[in-house]
């Protein structure tokens, strides 16, 4: 698992280790397995928030692991054009390569350690695919896509990406250079990601060493989820243990604790954890399929708008109107 690594861990930051005596530790109200299911053309996930309440996921909605699976020659695949509006899809690469584009005309290429930002908004149409050159000739593929919602009033942004070079996460390390911290939007305990949220959320991909703790200090206004990406420990100051394709849902507090296993899977060497959080919402959800809004109608009226074409057109017309809440 590449993403972002360091040669010496020891030159980096230190994250500030939260004062036990005044420090409100966060418990682990639940810890979930992530179901297997396919995606796009067929490519395998891991529904990461699956049995869990919306309301513990506020402000998040919808999360897969994608991969890990080593594609033979020919056997790479994508998602055809497909629409989206409402919310912000985050797809973190960490093995492989993916191409984006959309009907505006934005679009790009991520690989390891990359993240492409898509905010939605008032509604697009997206393909994500494999390179030829990837088809061709196989290879790891493994990452991550995270829906963020957006509240009411920015449902109707101006749809818009970032590509997110994993070289421009801020580095951290704890004090005893134990675990790597990777920041890729928000802030921990002061160094700020590169990542721009309409929504306000922390989002980190951590790797802890055998037998090595990571307290994180936490904001006590967002919730705070940790999934495992590879590798297996324990969770919360009650170390209840966890495992790849597990989620951990925290309660409230200030700080997250998660600990590596002395022993690892042979294969997986390290406890790689991804660590997300965000101010809740709290607004009405309507869902269904890739529209994320407040009301039913509101669903309606996107499936209608993306029937009639208003969703972008495949080529992409440069300088196309954004704002589609006249249905004229």
């Amino acid at each position: 698992m590449p993403a972002v690594t360091v040669s010496d861990i020891t030159v980096l930051p230190r994250i500030t280790q939260p004062d036990p005596a005044i420090a409100h530790e966060r418990p682990v109200k639940s810890v979930t397995s992530a179901p297997s299911g396919y995606e796009g053309e067929g490519f395998p996930v891991r529904r990461a928030f699956a049995g869990v309440d919306l309301r513990d996921l506020d402000p998040f909605i919808h999360m897969d692991q994608m991969g890990e699976v080593e594609y033979a020659p020919g056997e790479p695949k994508g998602t055809p054009w497909h629409p989206h509006r409402g919310f912000e899809t985050v797809t973190y690469m960490l093995d492989g390569i993916m191409e984006h584009q959309d009907s505006n005309g934005g679009g790009g290429v991520i690989s390891n350690g990359d993240t492409q930002w898509m905010t939605a908004g008032s509604g697009l149409l997206h393909i994500e695919t494999p390179p030829e050159h990837l088809v061709l000739s196989g290879g790891l593929f493994h990452g991550i896509q995270l829906w963020v919602n957006l509240p009411k009033i920015q449902k109707w942004a101006a749809p818009r990406y970032q590509d997110i070079r994993g070289g421009d996460a801020a580095l951290l390390s704890t004090a005893d250079g134990g675990a790597l911290i990777r920041v890729i939007a928000g802030s921990v305990d002061g160094h700020e990601g590169p990542g721009s949220t309409h929504t306000p959320i922390t989002l980190v991909h951590a790797t802890v060493s055998p037998g090595a703790e990571l307290v994180l200090p936490w904001q006590p206004d967002y919730n705070a989820l940790v999934y495992v990406l590879a590798g297996q420990g324990t969770v919360g100051a009650e170390r209840r243990p966890f495992r790849k394709g597990q989620l951990a849902v925290f309660g409230p507090g200030d700080t997250i604790r998660t600990q590596a296993g002395t022993t690892q899977p042979q294969a997986e060497p390290n406890l790689d954890v991804l660590i997300i959080g965000g101010r809740p919402i709290r607004e009405p959800i309507a869902m269904a399929g890739p529209f994320v809004m407040n009301t039913r109608a509101e669903v309606v009226q996107a499936f209608e708008d993306f029937q009639a074409g208003k969703l972008g057109s495949i080529p992409a017309v440069h300088g196309a109107p954004t704002d589609l809440r006249s249905t004229e």
